[in-house]
């Protein structure tokens, strides 16, 4: 059972998940959040989920390397997505590194924060469907806590402006 959520109470602010990858799609996903945050006062919070699958090297130190690169470049794609959030609409973005399956990362990260409101995706818009990250949790969404917006992928700022 999922612990109850806090997002409107007093001494709480709602926060707006974005899962930060390395689709196109994913800035469609920021900027809604980001003007929909300022809008009502609300907190993005920008998570980056590093696989482990490739981490049971033969050799301990080759794994310790991988692990700190891929924390490197999280913090840098993170930063990157934040700064994009404060172009946008002037707000400060809560980071998070997660390391595992993107999927169970991103149900225990809101089971742990109940001030979570919203998970926000973007769907891409290829031949080869609404992307990966779409396309995994579609499969449970049912079963999540909190709602998913799912955000087309191909509306223009000026459009997601009128939205939000």
């Amino acid at each position: 059972m999922s612990r109850k959520r806090r997002s409107y109470e007093i001494g709480h602010k709602p926060k707006f998940l974005v899962v930060v990858d390395d689709t196109p799609e994913c800035d469609r996903a920021i900027y809604f959040a980001s003007r929909r945050c300022a809008r009502i006062g609300g907190q993005v919070l920008m998570c980056r989920v590093i696989a482990t699958k490739d981490r049971n090297q033969q050799w301990l130190g080759v794994a310790d390397i991988m692990r700190q690169e891929a924390q490197d470049e999280a913090r840098t794609v993170l930063a990157q997505a934040a700064a994009r959030a404060r172009s946008i609409a002037g707000i400060s973005a809560e980071q998070v590194i997660r390391e595992g399956e993107v999927s169970e990362e991103i149900l225990k990260l809101i089971e742990e924060d109940d001030d979570i409101a919203l998970l926000i995706l973007a769907a891409g818009t290829g031949k080869e469907g609404p992307g990966p990250l779409v396309s995994a949790l579609s499969k449970s969404a049912g079963t999540y806590p909190i709602p998913v917006a799912i955000v087309p992928g191909q509306l223009s700022d000026e459009e997601l402006d009128a939205m939000t």
